[in-house]
């Protein structure tokens, strides 16, 4: 007898963490953050895609709690997160920095399913150039896979 399909419960929302790894060094001195930015989320399992590009595609759902933060490669040059543009319908990023530090990170959460990819844009502070760098690829949230094929 063939396994039964389970009714499918909805998912709790859970939390997104984004984070940018840049060669802070390399950008600075070819002054091109594109070849020198890697991003990575922990949603690989939900279908997020284009790891270690600067075109990583999050899949996110509603309700879903995004966090952003950055980690230099060399850990002498300052490296920051100074902005997040985004459409205020599908989230409003906040900075924040934690407790008893200067380390900065970003937070939002998600307020609507997607239909289609969402692009946003970074701009990261590198050493002591005061005008931010942005990247030319443009990371996307993106919305749920197939909810019932999940699991499969």
């Amino acid at each position: 007898m063939p396994p039964r399909n389970k009714p499918s419960a909805p998912r709790p929302a859970r939390p997104v963490t984004i984070t940018a790894v840049i060669d802070p060094v390399a950008a600075l001195a070819s002054e091109n953050l594109d070849d020198n930015l890697y991003l990575y989320d922990t949603n690989k399992a939900a279908g997020s895609s284009g790891f270690g590009t600067p075109g990583l595609h999050s899949r996110v759902r509603k309700g879903d709690t995004l966090l952003w933060n950055v980690i230099p490669l060399e850990c002498e040059t300052y490296v920051a997160l100074a902005d997040i543009e985004i459409d205020p319908k599908i989230a409003e990023p906040t900075r924040q920095v934690y407790p008893g530090t200067d380390i900065v990170f970003w937070t939002a959460e998600v307020k609507q399913d997607l239909a289609a990819p969402v692009p946003y844009r970074l701009s990261f502070l590198l050493g002591t150039v005061a005008t931010p760098f942005t990247p030319t690829a443009r990371p996307a949230l993106t919305g749920p896979a197939d909810e019932g094929k999940e699991g499969r």
